[in-house]
Formats: C-alpha cells, sequence, structure tokens
C-alpha cells in the first residue's frame, strides 16, 4: 500500500522521457515503474500527457528577510517558486538584515523564515572583508556554502572582498564557494539619467572575464571550491574550460535573463531589465547556450532579486539610479522551455539544468530527481499548452518583470512537496542544512 501513484505519459527522470507511474510514500519515492503497472493505493492520478518533472532546485534567490521584506519574503518568494515548479531554494545571504555572516544572523533569519515556507528553504552564507574565522562555526551550522562579491554588492551591509580575501576566506573552510564575478577596476562611471547602452557600456565583458580569471586563480591558490555566479559574458567560458582541464573544482551557472533577453531589444527606459551583470546580446546567448549543451555551464538559476517599484525608477527610466535585479523565480520553467524547444533541445536537458544539476551543486541528492529514494518533489507540467505573463497574477511581492506580455510555453499544473500538492494555503516546507545532506 503507498500513499499516491502519479502516472504519466511523459516522466522526465534521469535517463530522459518515457510513460512511467511514480508510487509515493511518507514523502520519499518508493517506485518508478511502468506507466500501465498496478499499485495498491488510496489516491491514483493519471495525468495523461501532462509531464511529470521533479521539482526544481533554485541555489540563488534572494527572499530579503529579514529587513527588506518589503521588497520580498519567505511566504511569498515560496509561494511564487512553488507555482514556477521549484520546491527546493537556496537564499542568498544578502539582502537581508542582517546579512547571513555569522551563525547569529543566520539564527535570525531561519526565525524569520519559520512558518512560512511553502517550499524546502536552505542558506549560503557569507564571505566579506573581517570575517574569515566566523566561516567555520556558519558551515558547521548547515550553511550551503558562502557568497562573496568582487565588486559593489549594492548593499553596504555586505561589502565586496579583495583577490587576497577571496583566497583567505576560501582557505578558512573547505567549503563551496560562489562568487559573484565583476572586477570593479573594469566597471566605468555611470551618471544619472542613463540609458541602457550607457549602462550596458559602464558593466563589459571584460570586467567578467578579469572577474572570473581572479576567481580561478583563488581556486588554484587553495584547492577550494568556486563557482561563478550567473555568468553573463560568454567571453569568460574559455577560462573555465581551461580550469577544468586543469582539475580544477570550478564550476559555473547562468541565469533565464542572459539566455533568452537581448540587449539590442531593450528600450530605454526599460529599468525593469536591469541586473548586474548585464544582459548582453543575442550572439552572447548564443554561445551561452552552446556551453549549456556542453555541460561547460552547470545549470541554470533564477537569481530572485527584487525590489519595490519605486526602486526600479520606472518613472524616470534612470538606468543609473534603479535596483539592479530581476525577478524570475516563478517563470524560469516556462522562459526557458519556451527558448529550448525552438532550439530543439528537449524537456529532459532543461530539468537536468534546473532540478538535478543545483541539487548536486550543493549536495542534495535526494532532491531534483525521479528516482527510488528521492524526495517526492513533483511537479505537473504542460509543456505544450501556452500562457502570457501578466505581472499583477504573479506571486512576487512585487510585480514587476522584464517578461510582462511574454507568450511563453508551458504551464505548471500542480506541484507537489514530499508528496502533498502546494496550495499556498498551508506551508509545508522544510528547512536544509548542508549537513543533512
Amino acid at each position: 500500500m503507498v500513499e499516491l501513484v502519479l502516472r504519466s505519459r511523459r516522466v522526465v527522470t534521469g535517463d530522459g522521457e518515457r510513460p512511467a507511474a511514480v508510487a509515493v510514500e511518507a514523502g520519499r519515492i518508493v517506485a518508478v515503474g511502468g506507466y500501465d503497472d498496478v499499485f495498491e493505493t488510496a489516491v491514483d492520478t493519471d495525468l495523461g500527457a501532462t509531464a511529470l518533472l521533479p521539482g526544481l532546485v533554485d541555489t540563488h534567490v534572494h527572499v530579503n528577510e529579514p529587513g527588506r521584506t518589503e521588497w520580498e519574503g519567505f511566504a511569498s518568494a515560496t509561494r511564487a517558486a512553488a507555482a514556477g515548479g521549484v520546491t527546493a531554494i537556496v537564499d542568498m545571504p544578502l539582502n537581508s538584515l542582517p546579512p547571513t555572516v555569522d551563525v547569529e544572523a543566520l539564527r535570525v533569519k531561519q526565525a524569520a523564515a519559520t512558518g512560512q515556507t511553502h517550499v524546502d528553504v536552505g542558506f549560503w552564507g557569507g564571505a566579506v572583508p573581517g570575517n574569515a574565522a566566523e566561516l567555520p562555526a556558519l558551515h558547521d551550522a548547515g550553511v550551503f556554502g558562502f557568497k562573496a562579491f568582487l565588486a559593489d554588492s549594492g548593499v553596504p551591509e555586505f561589502p565586496p572582498v579583495s583577490a587576497a580575501e577571496l583566497r583567505q576566506a576560501l582557505g578558512a573552510v573547505d567549503a563551496q564557494f560562489v562568487v559573484h564575478a565583476e572586477d570593479p577596476d573594469h566597471l566605468g562611471d555611470l551618471p544619472g539619467p542613463a540609458s541602457y547602452a550607457a549602462f550596458l557600456g559602464s558593466r563589459p565583458a571584460e570586467a567578467e572575464h578579469a572577474a572570473v580569471a581572479t576567481a580561478i586563480d583563488a581556486a588554484r591558490a587553495t584547492g577550494g571550491r568556486v563557482h561563478i555566479l550567473h555568468l553573463s559574458a560568454a567571453t569568460a567560458l574559455p577560462l573555465i574550460a581551461a580550469a577544468k582541464d586543469e582539475g580544477l573544482r570550478v564550476t559555473a551557472e547562468t541565469c533565464p535573463h542572459y539566455l533568452t533577453l537581448d540587449a539590442g531589444r531593450i528600450p530605454d527606459g526599460a529599468t525593469e531589465y536591469k541586473c548586474c551583470p548585464p544582459i548582453r546580446d543575442a550572439a552572447n546567448a548564443d554561445r551561452l547556450w552552446q556551453a549549456l549543451a556542453d555541460g561547460l555551464i552547470t545549470c541554470v538559476v533564477s537569481d530572485h532579486s527584487p525590489c519595490t517599484p519605486e526602486l526600479k525608477k520606472r518613472d524616470t527610466g534612470d538606468f543609473a539610479a534603479a535596483w539592479g535585479g530581476i525577478a524570475s523565480v516563478q517563470l524560469g520553467l516556462p522562459v526557458i522551455w519556451t527558448s529550448a524547444r525552438t532550439r530543439g533541445l528537449a524537456l529532459a536537458d532543461v530539468i537536468d539544468w534546473m532540478a538535478r544539476r543545483p541539487a548536486d551543486l550543493v549536495g542534495l541528492r535526494h532532491k531534483g530527481r525521479i528516482a527510488v529514494g528521492a524526495d517526492a518533489d513533483l511537479v505537473a507540467f504542460d509543456p505544450d499548452d501556452t500562457f502570457v505573463v501578466e505581472p499583477d497574477k504573479l506571486h512576487h511581492k512585487n510585480p514587476v518583470t522584464p517578461y510582462a506580455g511574454q507568450k511563453l510555453h508551458g504551464v505548471v499544473r500542480t506541484t507537489w512537496l514530499r508528496g502533498h500538492a502546494v496550495t499556498g494555503e498551508t506551508p509545508h516546507g522544510r528547512f536544509l542544512l548542508r549537513k543533512d545532506t
């Protein structure tokens, strides 16, 4: 007797897509059988041609609570995640107050999140100047690793580290370090009011290239693990390839906006497109897609970084003054699928990039896959249906998105967390800790 059986003609497993029946008991997958297999169960749901996917894992989300909860919060962020087929997120150590740079701050954040999470939530710690001694205890407390900026983070309480400070942090603890790779010496001044072209010119590809080189040098010097966050500039790809060939523990991710949006199509004044590093041109995006297909880029995550509409400065259209960040945790799956299908890529490819690989990055071997023993985090997804993005129907706290008005392929019908449908009403998410992986 099992609690739940879900059947689909399109179940996405690690071996690709096939008809199957997935049996769930006590929150775990206990069998992945043939489509017509018989199970003794109280609930047997046939999804037909609607695909059954593993829940996505988004390791790059800024929840901002406590401290800047008017930007986003655990309830709204995780409700949006579930609506987008994401069943686990890892929260960044900023822009919350206090930032997660020591154990006390982690406890404050966990207290704020308690009872609010509709999906499972883990946490990154932060590496900032002067806190290297705090990192081992913070790692032992369960964070999945540490984020560091090589350029200004945008908030004063989370300053960037120098190359020497990054090496010191890497040497302080054997942990996963995730790095915002832009070199301040290559970033230009941006007096306002600024157009998108001026903003893009102030953050050239050379800034990413130089910072990626700095991060790789730190990995080489210490033997540490370095993951390049939100890679935008394809010119840095050969550096990452060479580091991998050298045997260094270096990986990289990119985001939906870098893969699907085109700098050449961003109107002046459309500050909802501002993010750092910036969206570049279509040829650059093509190279990122190829790096994904080749396995050079490990995964696709949202970098969900919302703010209030006022901070986006849509009234003035000033890219110099606007907050840099794109809110997309609810839209990542259909955004990527819409583009991937036109490139001849399979739904299984998308799920590999957005579920299994980010789960593996942080050691969540029981997440991001449909396999016996894995958590029954599952998504019913209609890959052929379409919808138009209406900002006021998103679950993000603030309805600001560059995808407004876009027609996207792929509709999330139901999301299950450990076998229970997520309704957005009663939160059932748990905290994820590195020591439990």
